[in-house]
């Protein structure tokens, strides 16, 4: 009897212990405190409005709606700023007890800073229905400068998408925006280069606004020299280029080009007037000197004098991307290959950096060098490039990318391991910040950004202190909810293989979807051939490697459909990343199917054969659905057409989004393939 008491109490202690843990929450911010201290659970009931007290004055607009004000002897909460208990710029403290919670912020940004961290902790309790947690929160940035970048140049995204954007990234703690904004903006100086579908200063200048109430300083970038399609497309300006066949670059030889620039500068900080900088671009260009017996590096240092002696008198700090300046001296290829050893990059150094100092002092000094590797920034040729600027004197500050050519959805886990890399670098260097780039290449959704820009809020600010994994997790933790944080509901990593051998996978070997409009040919001769009912199996036979793949990766597809479908029936929040997330595997998926049937009409015996091209014969309808399905979600965020009047950008580059004014692009290959089909079957 002894030995049975003995076991019912050790039963119900462990039940209590349970109970109590589960009571007690799971609770993860995004990004990491510097420290947090859990002591178990405060009275303070998760769904209670509470009131609050500040001797500051608050922008009401931006407090949580859970607060109301009160006095000080009745408020839940104290609010107050304090350099002296918090010396850390945008730093806070947040302390919650057992009836009372208090922040402290050094300034109003780290009073805003404690509310959003007090925001998720309320959302974690609400969640799981547990009360707030008694708890102590020390926290500041790791980088003082912490933007992403919004790419614009080949789609716009609703008006309202952008507002709730500027929240979501206030809730990252973001503090900055670089918007490249190319002819989206209504220019009134240089009319010509406006999109018909461009927004006003009036439209940019609100969402800056709106921004800048949330601690985010939107910042213009305006492509120069090179990257100048979006203006020398006109035939205002064709006497501008460079090269008279070419709409890539300006002629910096030319006065008129900085009379041209300068209006788009001006105009640009006129619609973002609370941004700290002017982005100048500068990168990827060659020009040719036009006999003037200057060099290519000369001539862009000129170039970039002139830009950046004119954003310098209007208030702004300009950035340069640095990369020209480093080929032209022969020290580029090192930052990119990691199979350079570092005795042969101080060599390759040692040949080359004559080369710049010839013209050091032509180097701008008033001038942010951005250091832009999105692949290799822990080579040691990265950050010898940026120790060299530093060195100098130059203000250096690098640039990681949560996007770049990856079709459909950003791949390689989001690029976070490089990510992280950079941000570490830019710690270690004690470097002003960093930059996360969204390409507009290949125009992804920007929902399947939101993994990434993730990864970036958390390396920038708390530095190492989650592996990638547990940023993945986190990421699922905030954006769905905790139910979603088990490891069954992994399904992004699970999807890129899958995504990379969609891309050409209806397409002749060696083809490629980036190139079709390019051709010289009709782009239907780059897509796969249909099988030939006299000769049965030779298809199969010729796409065997191919038809393993789409085999195997459909495979994945299917359990990724399942996986969503879960996560949708348990997500407490952002079910619209998901939807998007489905039908980027509807139209992966549907790609496989095709190849399938096309395998299964090949190897059909005489019995078979009708049933298997009547399945065939209904994917017109089918793609039909799926695209109109597609678009229907995506078209909740985003605009999916061009103007009819707008001008395609004629430069070298082969960007998808840059392929069609409608949203054929998205799907080239799909369409093409269900025109063979209509022909030879229907």
């Amino acid at each position: 009897m002894r030995e049975y008491l003995i076991y019912v109490l050790t039963f119900m202690v462990l039940v209590s212990c349970i109970q109590e843990n589960r009571e007690a929450g799971n609770f993860m911010l995004l990004p990491s405190p510097r420290q947090m201290e859990m002591r178990g659970n405060s009275g303070i009931d998760k769904l209670e409005k509470l009131s609050y007290f500040s001797e500051s004055e608050l922008d009401e607009e931006i407090l949580p709606q859970y607060l109301e004000k009160s006095n000080e002897k009745q408020a839940r909460i104290i609010l107050s700023i304090d350099s002296v208990t918090m010396p850390h710029q945008e730093g806070y403290q947040l302390k919650i007890e057992d009836d009372k919670i208090e922040i402290v912020g050094n300034g109003h940004v780290g009073l805003f800073y404690g509310l959003i961290s007090l925001t998720q902790l309320r959302e974690d309790a609400i969640d799981q229905k547990v009360p707030l947690p008694n708890c102590l929160i020390v926290d500041y940035p790791a980088l003082k400068y912490r933007a992403v970048h919004i790419d614009v140049k080949h789609h716009m995204e609703r008006m309202e998408y952008y507002y709730q954007l500027m929240d979501r990234l206030a809730s990252y703690k973001i503090n900055g925006i670089i918007l490249e904004i190319e002819d989206k903006l209504l220019y009134e100086r240089q009319p010509t280069v406006a999109s018909p579908d461009a927004l006003s200063k009036e439209s940019w200048h609100s969402l800056s606004e709106y921004a800048l109430a949330r601690n985010i300083r939107i910042s213009p970038l305006v492509q120069g020299l090179g990257h100048a399609s979006f203006i020398l497309k006109h035939d205002e300006y064709k006497e501008l280029r460079d090269d008279p066949e070419s709409d890539w670059a300006f002629n910096p030889l030319d006065e008129r080009t900085y009379e041209v620039q300068f209006d788009l500068y001006r105009d640009a900080l006129d619609a973002f007037p609370h941004g700290q900088y002017l982005h100048i671009g500068g990168d990827e260009v060659h020009t040719t000197g036009r006999n003037s017996g200057q060099s290519p590096l000369e001539l862009q240092l000129n170039w970039l004098e002139k830009v950046c002696t004119y954003a310098d008198r209007q208030g702004r700090t300009p950035i340069f991307w640095d990369d020209m300046p480093l080929k032209h001296a022969g020290v580029y290829r090192p930052m990119f290959d990691r199979t350079i050893a570092k005795d042969q990059v101080d060599s390759i150094w040692q040949q080359n950096e004559e080369k710049l100092i010839e013209f050091i002092d032509l180097f701008p000094k008033n001038c942010i060098y951005m250091r832009w590797n999105y692949q290799t920034p822990e080579t040691y040729g990265n950050l010898k490039a940026m120790e060299w600027f530093s060195d100098k004197g130059f203000e250096v500050m690098g640039a990681t990318a949560g996007q770049t050519r990856w079709s459909l959805m950003p791949q390689n886990q989001s690029n976070i391991e490089n990510i992280r890399s950079f941000a570490l670098s830019s710690i270690d260097q004690e470097l002003k910040g960093l930059l996360l780039t969204l390409w507009d290449d290949d125009s992804p959704h920007f929902e399947l950004y939101g993994r990434g820009i993730a990864a970036f809020a958390e390396y920038a600010w708390a530095g190492d202190s989650k592996s990638v994994e547990e940023v993945k997790e986190v990421f699922r933790h905030r954006t769905f909810g905790h139910e979603l944080v088990d490891s069954s509901f992994v399904f992004i990593d699970r999807l890129e293989e899958p995504v990379a051998f969609w891309k050409n996978a209806l397409l002749e070997s060696g083809e490629s979807r980036n190139n079709l409009r390019k051709y010289d040919r009709p782009g239907e001769e780059a897509v796969i051939e249909l099988p030939d009912p006299s000769q049965k199996g030779t298809w199969t036979e010729k796409h065997e490697e191919r038809m393993n793949e789409a085999h195997r990766h459909l495979e994945t597809v299917k359990e990724v459909e399942l996986i969503i479908e879960n996560a949708l029936e348990n997500a407490q929040r952002s079910s619209y990343t998901l939807e998007v997330y489905q039908q980027v595997n509807e139209l992966v998926k549907f790609s496989f199917e095709s190849l399938i049937l096309l395998e299964n009409y090949d190897r059909s015996s005489a019995d078979m054969e009708e049933q298997a091209l009547n399945a065939i014969k209904k994917l017109p309808k089918n793609f039909e659905q799926l695209r109109k399905e597609l678009e229907s979600v995506y078209g909740q965020a985003r605009i999916l057409n061009k103007p009819d009047n707008y001008i395609l950008d004629q430069d070298h580059h082969t960007h998808n989004a840059n392929q069609s004014l409608n949203f054929d692009w998205q799907f080239y290959p799909e369409i093409l393939l269900i025109e063979k089909i209509k022909t030879k079957y229907l």
